[in-house]
C-alpha cells in the first residue's frame, strides 16, 4: 500500500470522527486513532506513522515483537489489542506501553509477580468487559465486575487507565448502541471504587467506530478502515 493512500483514509477517519464528535457535543481530539497492524507488514506501519498516526496496535505478542524489533521501541506508542497468555506477560510488559485486553483476575496477578522491580512505574491497562454477552468474546462479565476490578485494583504494578469492549459485528445500531452503553453503565459503577480513575473507553472499530464516539469512546482501534485489507 502507499503511503498516498494510507494518508488519503486517514483523513477521511479523522472527518467522520469530527463529524461523530459534533453531533454529541465532543472534542475530536479527545479520541486516539489506534492502527491495528495485525498482518501488515512493517513498512506499513512505518508508513502509517510518517503519515502522522502515533498508536499501533497489534494482537498477537509475537507480531508485536516483530515490530517493534524493526520500527523501534520508541517510535510511538505500543498497544497490545488482543488476547494475552499468561506466560507472555513479561514480553508484553517489556514491548507494550499499555494493555487493552486485560480480561481475569489470574492474567492481572501474572502480571504483578513477573513485574520488574526496576523502579519502574505502574504498567498502563485497559479492563476488558463482555458487554455482547458473546461467547467468543472475552472480558469480564459486566454483572458483580467489581469486585474483581478491586482486586486488580489492589496490584500496585498496574495502573487501570479505564475499559475496553468489543461490539458484535453486526451492522444493527440499536444492538451496537447497547454494547457501547453497557461499557458507559460500568465505568459510572466502577468511578465508585476508591482508586478508580480511569479515564479511557476503548470501543469502536472499522464497522462501527462513528457510532462508538457518539457513545463516549476515546480510543477506536482501527485495522481495515485505515490500511485497507491485509494482505493474504
Amino acid at each position: 500500500m502507499q503511503t498516498a493512500n494510507i494518508e488519503s483514509r486517514i483523513a477521511r477517519v479523522r472527518d467522520t470522527i469530527s463529524a461523530a464528535a459534533a453531533r454529541v457535543g465532543r472534542d475530536p481530539g479527545k479520541v486516539t486513532v489506534v492502527a491495528v497492524t495485525k498482518g501488515h507488514p512493517a513498512e506499513v506501519v512505518q508508513a502509517a506513522l510518517d503519515a502522522g498516526i502515533e498508536d499501533i496496535g497489534e494482537n498477537r505478542v509475537e507480531e508485536l515483537e516483530e515490530k517493534v524489533e524493526r520500527i523501534g521501541r520508541h517510535a510511538c506508542r505500543w498497544h497490545m489489542v488482543g488476547h494475552v497468555q499468561r506466560r507472555k506477560a513479561p514480553q508484553v510488559l517489556e514491548l507494550a506501553d499499555i494493555l487493552h485486553s486485560l480480561g481475569s483476575v489470574r492474567l492481572a496477578e501474572r502480571f504483578e509477580r513477573v513485574f520488574p522491580e526496576d523502579g519502574r512505574d505502574p504498567f498502563p491497562v485497559l479492563v476488558q468487559v463482555n458487554t455482547s454477552g458473546e461467547e467468543s468474546k472475552g472480558g469480564f462479565e459486566p454483572e458483580g465486575i467489581l469486585g474483581e476490578l478491586e482486586a486488580i485494583l489492589a496490584l500496585p504494578s498496574l495502573r487501570v487507565q479505564g475499559l475496553m469492549t468489543m461490539a458484535p459485528l453486526t451492522d444493527d445500531e440499536v444492538v451496537l448502541r447497547r454494547a457501547f452503553g453497557r461499557l458507559r453503565e460500568v465505568h459510572r459503577s466502577a468511578l465508585t471504587l476508591p482508586g478508580y480513575s480511569g479515564q479511557e473507553l476503548s470501543m469502536g472499530m472499522s464497522n462501527d467506530y462513528a457510532i462508538a464516539v457518539e457513545e463516549g469512546s476515546t480510543m477506536v482501534r482501527l485495522g481495515t478502515a485505515l490500511l485497507g485489507e491485509r494482505p493474504r
